[in-house]
């Protein structure tokens, strides 16, 4: 996959909201400079004789451990006319290696019960896996057999090009992509950064294995590699099997890295429509490199920036736009910086473009607030602690700090940003924020648009059969230890309690770092519980819980929570996230807003025409549209479910209505809290009562859950996307049962097999892997208390929807009919109980699972009894679920995008 510039976040990054992207090799024939063999505490570095920097850290939260593998070579380094070289390999790196095919590979993933992917930027190509930390050998095996022994045949290549141009076609569908493309061409013409790492179909289509073979002996070899290991693992054994594992990879001399030459830039604008519900104005401007002297200070002004007290932030509060927001994407030798503006369908561009020139002018002419500057230096500061909440998240910051940015560790990265000053962050401000040197992006909605070019008829072909079968036999040195299933170690021990005044309280102590974590949820259901007539009350209420408390107002608010480098959300979900020695201001900021709700008419009058003007153009959307045929498909005409808001039911709310709504809505005896960090049970106690405890509940408690349904019947919808070249596509279906019925159990684990399961399932196999047919394809089930569904989803060009509508339907029909096989059963068996670990592998996964489990009615180690389940299940009570729940004839399809050709 590709890192999407300024639309998803990839990868956790260390510091602040940037996207990461990676660096130049530094030198011709070796990497950068060598990391001397060393133990500090928990964490073990070395450099290999052939030139491999390893990087391993002992992070014992969960029985889990994340293996991140970055090459240096990304878009940047391709060759002319190749621009998705990178891109296509990364792709290829999933195929046949020597002694390890592709579907092996995938066999093996889901066996150990892991997450794996990669993603390639401008500057590098990161593969990482996710697994229980006793599979950590297996890792290691996979990662040195790609390193050397990857095959990257034409027969390969011709199965994976559908795969990667239908990745495309999904990308180039979004105006925003393209529009940033242009961009990216105008700020960095003549470079290695001036072409995105996606890649285009023409390059794609004469694209041949040759190619590939050569960008992977130039740029894949061990002295251009970072391999960065932590989790739950003894640092000094696993250096040990990765010299057993990697010191025989030979190193290479790498090709001499072309510098950045960059060019005078001149203000221009790139207009376009887009088929979102609202517009944009995008400020994009020229920024510096991550392994620059100034990438801390332009990290802390894009924050400045973004900070709710910023003058950027205001425009949104006093309701000039309808969004406001900065972010920066670092190259290694370059960025982009990106402010914007959202306005509302048929809204004034120009007059949202003014009033971010205004904002922009005035931090120029006056500079950043001092106070703005030390609040983002401490809440990145603080983010260094919150990393470690996650092994994921810290094995990223690693990575980012030596391969990204030329450094030592993180630590160093930190002590950068302690470094900089206000007058650091004037004088990046003033360098690179110009006027004249900027590209604006203007994106109006409209619903009229044109398929992007070069976007037709990708992938795709019933040749390509071959041995792409889920049994072959594991490669040795995986077989015996993934052979033996046993229940995991369950490591969470919550301690529950309830308060008088109803509130259930579930605290889970953990000294992995010096922060604590509270999330709230107030058990509620707007489609029940908003008046007739006063749709919209509850999305309403939950803008105005940014305007602080009836003792703090919305300045005051937020810079309580700058003071402690805390960040809190208030509404029916609810929370705060604070270093463990400002818990108790933490919580006591989080109540008072929560409780106490400011709910000022000024606000209320801002944010109910923001969210009325919003709405206007989000109905209209696509993905609106979409969405809404679907629910409307599944549910009975006249449910509550389908109640939707509009702009007239918003322009009708007073605020008189809203706060009786918020009164009775939330509620302590509807409650619950979960405590997940560095504090006892009883700490922890103490400080919820102390804050929480006066809360009070009137009247008896409301109706929140649903009726029940029958299951729907067949339908079909064609929602017309003009800027679309791929179709998506949802099939979905209601299911009779809820998430208490033990049928679920059956049901998942058969849907692992379907389409659950990545790779190693039934539909991404025959859709993806077999026949090019999509980029991806799967499906899902989701079991709520009263109400459940069933949906498969996938993207195709349109001729492609046909083909793959029908094999998704002869697949569910084969698992109504057809017993699975053993193994196949055996696979989605280790799959899911295997990785049970890794879904608790983080503070914040802890923290949101036992409050689902918590309101849902579900005990608090629900993935233990539903291992239990899961062992015991048979081939036949699989197809039998199958057969009694799922209808095949009665799945309603939304498709989204041009009109797929008829079948």
């Amino acid at each position: 996959m590709i890192s999407s510039p300024l639309k998803t976040l990839a990868w956790s990054v260390m510091l602040g909201t940037g996207l990461v992207t990676a660096s130049m090799p530094s030198r011709a024939d070796t990497s950068a400079p060598a990391i001397a063999p060393s133990a500090d505490g928990n964490v073990l570095r070395a450099t290999l004789d052939n030139g491999l920097r390893v990087v391993i850290v002992r992070e014992t939260l969960s029985p889990m451990v994340t293996t991140q593998i970055t090459y240096l070579a990304g878009g940047y380094h391709t060759p002319d006319g190749f621009p998705g070289t990178a891109h296509a390999l990364e792709h290829m790196m999933f195929r046949d290696s020597l002694g390890m095919t592709g579907s092996q590979l995938n066999e093996m993933t889901g066996k150990m019960g892991a997450d794996n992917n990669a993603f390639t930027t401008n500057d590098a190509t990161q593969y990482y896996f996710v697994a229980p930390s006793n599979y950590l050998d297996i890792l290691l095996h996979i990662e040195s057999t790609r390193m050397e022994g990857a095959l990257l045949t034409q027969k390969d290549w011709d199965r994976e090009r559908g795969a990667i141009e239908q990745e495309v076609s999904r990308d180039i569908s979004d105006p925003s992509y393209l529009a940033f493309q242009k961009a990216e061409r105008i700020l960095y013409a003549g470079t290695g950064y001036a072409e995105d790492p996606l890649g285009t179909r023409p390059s794609f289509d004469k694209t041949t294995s040759t190619h590939l073979q050569s960008f992977y002996k130039d740029w894949y070899a061990p002295n251009n590699a970072l391999l960065v290991i932590v989790g739950d693992v003894d640092p000094q054994r696993t250096l040990a099997k990765v010299h057993e594992l990697f010191d025989k990879i030979p190193k290479r001399t790498l090709p001499e890295p072309i510098p950045v030459q960059l060019q005078a830039v001149h203000s221009q604008t790139i207009a376009a429509t887009t088929p979102q519900g609202t517009g944009s104005v995008q400020f994009l401007y020229r920024m510096p490199g991550m392994m620059s002297k100034d990438n801390a200070a332009a990290q802390v002004l894009l924050d400045v920036l973004n900070n709710a007290r910023s003058s950027l932030s205001g425009l949104a509060v006093q309701g000039k736009v309808l969004s406001a927001d900065a972010q920066l994407q670092p190259f290694s030798h370059g960025g982009i910086g990106a402010i914007e503006v959202g306005f509302p369908k048929g809204g004034d561009a120009k007059k949202a473009q003014a009033d971010l020139e205004g904002v922009i002018a005035d931090l120029l002419k006056h500079g950043v607030p001092a106070d703005l500057v030390e609040a983002s230096k401490r809440s990145e500061i603080a983010q260094a602690e919150f990393n470690k909440n996650s092994a994921v998240s810290l094995a990223s910051a690693w990575s980012q700090a030596i391969a990204w940015m030329g450094l030592s560790s993180p630590e160093e990265a930190e002590e950068q940003i302690r470094n900089v000053t206000v007058d650091d962050v004037n004088r990046v401000a003033r360098e690179y924020l110009k006027p004249d040197q900027r590209v604006t992006v203007v994106l109006t909605s409209d619903n009229n648009g044109q398929r992007p070019p070069d976007s037709a008829g990708f992938g795709g072909s019933e040749s390509f059969a071959g041995n792409d079968k889920l049994d072959a036999p594991l490669p040795s040195w995986a077989a015996e230890q993934l052979s033996k299933l046993e229940l995991p170690r369950w490591t969470l021990a919550p301690v529950q309690m309830t308060l008088d005044n109803g509130i259930r309280l579930i605290v889970q102590p953990e000294n992995i770092s010096k922060t604590i974590t509270v999330l709230g949820h107030i058990d509620n259901n707007a489609k029940l519980q908003e008046p007739t007539g006063q749709e919209g009350a509850a999305r309403l209420l939950a803008t105005l819980f940014d305007y602080g408390s009836t003792t703090l107002d919305r300045d005051a608010f937020h810079k309580a929570l700058d003071d402690i480098s805390a960040t809190a959300t208030g509404g029916t979900d609810f929370g705060v996230a604070a270093l463990s020695d400002q818990f108790d201001r933490a919580v006591q900021l989080l109540a008072d807003n929560e409780l106490h709700p400011a709910l000022p008419q000024q606000g209320f009058a801002v944010q109910q025409d923001t969210l009325a003007r919003s709405l206007a153009g989000e109905m209209q959307s696509p993905q609106y549209k979409m969405m809404k045929a679907l629910m409307t498909g599944l549910l009975p005409s006249g449910d509550p479910e389908l109640r939707r808001p509009t702009p007239e039911t918003i322009h009708a709310l007073t605020l008189q209505n809203v706060k009786d709504y918020f009164a009775k809505t939330y509620r302590p005896d509807l409650t619950t809290i979960v405590v997940v960090g560095n504090v006892t049970p009883e700490a922890a106690k103490a400080t919820v009562e102390r804050y929480f405890g006066q809360w009070k509940a009137v009247g008896p408690k409301p109706e929140v859950i649903s009726k029940p349904v029958a299951v729907n019947p067949a339908g079909y919808t064609a929602v017309e996307n003009p800027y679309a070249s791929q179709d998506q596509v949802l099939m979905g279906q209601m299911l009779e049962l809820n998430m208490h019925n033990p049928d679920r159990y059956a049901l998942q684990l058969g849907n692992d097999v379907l389409g659950g399961n990545g790779f190693a399932s039934r539909l991404m196999t025959d859709i993806r892997v077999k026949h090019g047919y999509a980029y991806g394809a799967g499906s899902g089930m989701r079991f709520d208390r009263s109400r459940s569904i069933f949906f498969v989803q996938y993207g195709s060009d349109p001729d492609k929807v046909g083909p793959v509508d029908g094999l998704v339907r002869q697949n569910l029909i084969d698992m109504q009919n057809t017993p699975v096989k053993e193994d196949e059963l055996t696979n989605a068996r280790q799959y899911e109980i295997r990785s049970i670990p890794v879904g608790v592998a983080s503070i914040d996964s802890i923290a949101r699972s036992l409050l689902a489990w918590a309101w849902h009615g579900e005990p608090l180690d629900q993935p233990m009894i539903a291992a239990k389940h899961f062992m015991t299940l048979t081939p036949e009570q699989v197809q039998a679920a199958f057969k009694k729940y799922l209808k095949p004839q009665n799945l309603s399809q939304v498709v989204q995008g041009p009109p797929p050709a008829k079948h």
